[in-house]
């Protein structure tokens, strides 16, 4: 079976291993904005698409029989291109998507739909480790009156200003070290997003033991699609066991 594998993600290199091994032909699509990524089995495909239209053009072109997202949990435009296009070329789609972390007892996390309104729910003097990805790193860092150490693992297109600094560094993080940093950099806030998994929780953890305040921006809406939270159910799915 031909499957296209909108990936980027731990899980989705584990997913393509698995049905490459299963004797499936699957191409994993990756947006490309990492540099030197950590490449699956099988086939690659580098780039966008060109919105649904030109997704739908590919499934189409390429006799694609199944569709899966798994991308990150806040790639929402690749998500929402992935239902139009699984419509409109008449292939059908499951998202992958992990579970999402929940806020444990005691823990004090403040809840935001935005990187905008993360980035105002900061008080003045913030000593704040960033961990939101490059999407919105502009309304965080025009607020001079706070600083930031912001965790990257590649450098952002944007000038980095006098009152933050790049950690270029890749998951996965330790316990240990979370706290280690938290401790170190004297951090209050913490603001990231609810990206779910086991690879960058331990800063969760050591937030709570450390006192450090979590801001939580929380995942967008995605659109309709068979939904599934394990690599063993995205493969039973589609029947793709062969």
């Amino acid at each position: 079976m031909k499957i296209l594998i909108l990936g980027g993600t731990a899980e989705a290199r584990d997913l393509a291993g698995r049905l490459v091994a299963l004797g499936h032909d699957v191409t994993s699509a990756l947006a490309g904005r990492t540099q030197n990524p950590v490449l699956p089995n099988g086939a690659v495909r580098m780039g966008g698409f060109g919105g649904a239209a030109g997704l739908a053009a590919y499934l189409s072109s390429e006799g694609i029989e199944r569709l899966v997202d798994a991308t990150h949990p806040y790639a929402g435009i690749i998500s929402a291109n992935a239902v139009a296009a699984a419509k409109a070329a008449g292939v059908p789609l499951v998202r992958y998507m992990r579970p999402g972390w929940d806020q444990p007892e005691g823990a004090d996390w403040i809840k935001v739909a935005t990187a905008t309104q993360a980035a105002a729910a900061l008080p003045m003097g913030a000593e704040v480790l960033l961990t939101t990805g490059h999407a919105g790193l502009a309304d965080f860092l025009g607020r001079s009156d706070c600083r930031f150490l912001v965790r990257l693992i590649e450098a952002p297109a944007l000038d980095i200003p006098s009152h933050a600094r790049l950690l270029q560094d890749r998951p996965p993080y330790g316990l240990a070290d979370e706290m280690a940093l938290l401790t170190r950099e004297r951090i209050t806030h913490l603001v990231t997003k609810n990206s779910g998994g086991g690879q960058t929780s331990a800063k969760l953890e050591a937030a709570q033991q450390t006192g450090v305040t979590v801001i939580m921006i929380e995942r967008p809406a995605y659109g309709a699609a068979l939904e599934v939270s394990s690599v063993d159910a995205t493969i039973g799915a589609f029947a793709l066991r062969g």
